[in-house]
């Protein structure tokens, strides 16, 4: 007893000490968490949303026509509910840096959230051919089941989708923390202003990184440890990255990246049906068709000399 009570006096004097650095004026410092969206219930909104995006999947009893409408129904007005209030307390820190939402920033977060809902048959939509690209790319698959279950390329892609929606309506802080909780999970990090196009897949996925202004065409394939990625940039005094500049790749239709390949910056477009071998370094364009190998680099070289002649 007489330990507990000495390891409980420290125990005190930490809470103190900690409590004191609260006291620096850092912006971790931050104590304005009422102001602040709240992590977790973005997350739990989330999951309603990947509910609603695979019910079958998803739900704990057996569904018909009857209650399938309930079913969506009691997740959507979930996830409504969380939404438009974490949206709320985003655009009032985004301007104010905290403050109680005003009649308009929920009026506006409301609409915003029913906008995206407009989009779910959509959503799902191409979330089925993402599906079925990872059901025909990987062998391994032994059924579309397995892949929505157990494979994290479609977690991640699922939760792109969904937050891609609220990143185009102009949404701060809410669509990041939707895709981080997706990187976290799957090790998968696509940001939520990439655009990618339909029957996108990502093999095995750990390590993938999709940056913020990619362009992902039609049937692309790419595979672990794959960066689209920026090349280093000057900041504004400000601190914040050049805004509205291109500054991650374009990858054309029908292209294979295979794994550890780094494709950077943003006027560096792969070409239509073009395959990038493992762990190729890229900074520069490649033509449609072109086969790129680390292995044979002099080979690479003449292969975009003679597609430049071609396309001239």
């Amino acid at each position: 007893m007489k330990s507990q009570a000495e390891a409980h006096r420290k125990l005190e004097v930490i809470i103190d000490s900690v409590s004191k650095s609260y006291k620096a004026n850092r912006k971790i410092d931050n104590l304005e968490s009422a102001a602040l969206p709240n992590q977790r219930k973005v997350v739990d909104a989330l999951e309603h949303l990947k509910h609603v995006m695979y019910m079958g999947f998803y739900a704990t009893r057996a569904l018909d026509a009857v209650n399938l409408r309930h079913n969506i129904g009691d997740h959507l007005y979930r996830a409504f509910d969380i939404l438009v209030e974490q949206i709320s307390r985003a655009v009032v820190y985004e301007r104010l840096g905290g403050a109680s939402p005003r009649a308009e920033d929920r009026s506006w977060s409301e609409k915003v959230v029913v906008e995206v809902f407009t989009r779910i048959p959509d959503i799902r939509e191409l979330l089925g051919v993402d599906v079925e690209a990872a059901y025909n790319g990987d062998p391994a698959a032994q059924s579309i089941e397995e892949i929505i279950f157990s494979y994290p390329a479609i977690q991640a892609i699922t939760v792109y989708r969904i937050a891609h929606e609220f990143y185009v309506r102009g949404v701060p802080m809410i669509p990041r923390i939707m895709s981080e909780s997706a990187h976290g999970r799957t090790g998968i990090d696509i940001n939520p202003g990439a655009r990618i196009g339909k029957s996108f897949f990502i093999d095995h996925g750990t390590g993938v990184v999709i940056g913020e202004t990619s362009v992902i065409g039609d049937n692309v394939k790419i595979y672990q440890g794959v960066t689209l990625g920026a090349l280093s940039l000057k900041r504004k005094n400000r601190g914040d990255a050049a805004k509205g500049l291109r500054r991650h790749p374009t990858i054309e239709d029908d292209v294979t990246i295979y794994a550890g390949a780094t494709i950077l910056g943003g006027e560096t477009v792969v070409g239509r049906g073009s395959v990038i071998g493992g762990n190729v370094w890229l900074t520069k364009s490649v033509p449609p068709g072109t086969r790129v190998t680390y292995s044979n680099p002099e080979q690479f070289h003449d292969t975009v000399a003679q597609g430049k002649k071609k396309a001239g």
